[in-house]
């Protein structure tokens, strides 16, 4: 889980899943493209996504396509829905405010 949670730190890596999670199985020149990045360094972002296995690469010939692969993120959320109740009774707390200073 700290590998994921090391991968998700980064706002390109994050935005690389996004775009996964609309098109999968883009290569990695794709995505490179879209991010404005040269090869070895979306390689760089993909090769942390891969360590945390949050996304996996296919090669046919010479086009590596990469996808989404959501387990990791998913332990991620279950671990962190243990602490929900805490942010929960807080925006509560602050809806309740919010109310009471509008009724005035």
């Amino acid at each position: 889980m700290d590998r994921t949670f090391w991968a998700l730190a980064d706002p390109t890596r994050r935005g690389v899943l996004e775009r996964l999670a609309k098109d999968p199985g883009l290569s990695v020149s794709e995505l490179a493209r879209s991010f404005s990045l040269k090869l070895p360094g979306m390689t760089k972002h993909l090769d942390v996504l891969s360590d945390a296995g949050l996304i996996t690469r296919t090669k046919t010939g010479r086009t590596v396509a990469v996808s989404l692969a959501p387990a990791p993120m998913q332990e991620a959320m279950a671990w962190l829905s243990q602490y929900e109740r805490f942010w929960t009774v807080s925006l509560d707390r602050l809806v309740a405010l919010v109310e009471e200073d509008a009724a005035r």
